[in-house]
């Protein structure tokens, strides 16, 4: 490995790195092959300027990137150095990934990586079954492995305080014309590989319901199909919210979500009141946790989500003119 990565290597790596979620699939990323190290870039062409003004959604989508991508590499015995923001005059470039000594994959890593191609956003509503400790522990754990904190509301009282928090943070976001625009514009109802098609969009939301949803279109619902009353949500956080910490929190976040891919269990995202400062640090205030939230999830049981498209492979990669 003394040469450093080759195309093979970034264009197979790449393929289970644009898995990852990002904010209503805009996959806001790009991968460069630069002196034998594989980059990780965001795309400024794929900005949210209304939903996302200040980076920090594709900062942690590009995180959730990294981490497949470093997963892949490993699976593929080619594990990689990781340097975040390794260029202070190209703040785009999210990491730098070298070749570290070659080793075979732990079965840790082969489990999490099977799950890539499973994991899906679940909008819709999930069954009653409650989380078993197990895997509350497991998804706690895959926090820390990648140096963040968990924080798993149970109970009624702790998720209606945080519904609350939730559902301002919706209603102020709701208000903005710039930010209803924008979502509707990556609504998707053909075959367009970017976006959210309505299929995958959950049901519409209804008055009664405890969480908010965005409103990407979805389907009428079906009677007695109401979300769980008591859902498990869990608040990923970081130390701080600088950029580092930012892309940090996305690699914790992927690694979340495929450990609980591989638990059998059903994941979707509410990013509301991340997205609102004045909600953001009312959650924080409401946990009496040091660090910075970054993702709210709803976890449960449910069917199987719905893929959404990807973009080619070759759309998101960066070679050298003679390699190109």
């Amino acid at each position: 490995m003394e040469t450093g990565y080759t195309v093979e290597q970034l264009r197979a790596a790449a393929t289970d790195a644009v898995r990852a979620p990002s904010l209503h699939n805009v996959q806001p990323w790009r991968f460069r092959l630069r002196d034998g190290g594989i980059e990780v870039l965001l795309d400024p062409t794929r900005r949210l300027p209304a939903t996302d003004p200040s980076g920090w959604g594709a900062r942690v989508a590009g995180g959730a990137a990294l981490f497949n991508l470093r997963l892949a590499l490993a699976v593929a015995g080619a594990p990689a150095t990781v340097r975040l923001r390794p260029y202070p005059s190209e703040p785009d470039v999210l990491a730098r990934l070298v070749p570290d000594l070659p080793r075979r994959p732990s079965p840790a890593e082969q489990s999490l990586y099977a799950a890539i191609p499973r994991r899906f956003s679940n909008r819709a509503p999930f069954w009653p079954d409650p989380v078993p400790a197990d895997s509350r522990w497991r998804l706690g754990e895959a926090a820390r492995a990648e140096h963040c904190w968990l924080e798993l509301l149970i109970g009624v009282s702790a998720v209606n305080a945080f519904a609350e928090i939730a559902r301002g943070a919706h209603r102020v976001l709701e208000r903005d014309p710039a930010y209803r625009a924008e979502r509707e514009a990556w609504v998707r109802a053909g075959d367009e590989p970017d976006g959210v098609p309505v299929t995958a969009s959950g049901p519409q939301a209804e008055p009664h319901d405890l969480l908010p949803s965005r409103g990407f279109g979805g389907i009428p619902r079906a009677p007695g199909r109401d979300f769980e009353p008591e859902p498990l949500v869990a608040v990923l956080g970081s130390a701080g919210n600088t950029a580092v910490d930012q892309v940090v929190a996305g690699q914790a976040l992927q690694r979340m979500l495929l450990t609980a891919t591989d638990a059998g269990l059903s994941v979707s995202m509410l990013s509301q009141p991340i997205e609102v400062p004045s909600a953001r640090e009312q959650l924080r205030l409401s946990l009496g946790r040091f660090g910075t939230p970054q993702m709210v999830m709803r976890i449960g049981y449910g069917q199987p989500g719905r893929p959404t498209p990807r973009r080619a492979v070759d759309e998101v990669l960066d070679l050298p003119v003679h390699l190109a």
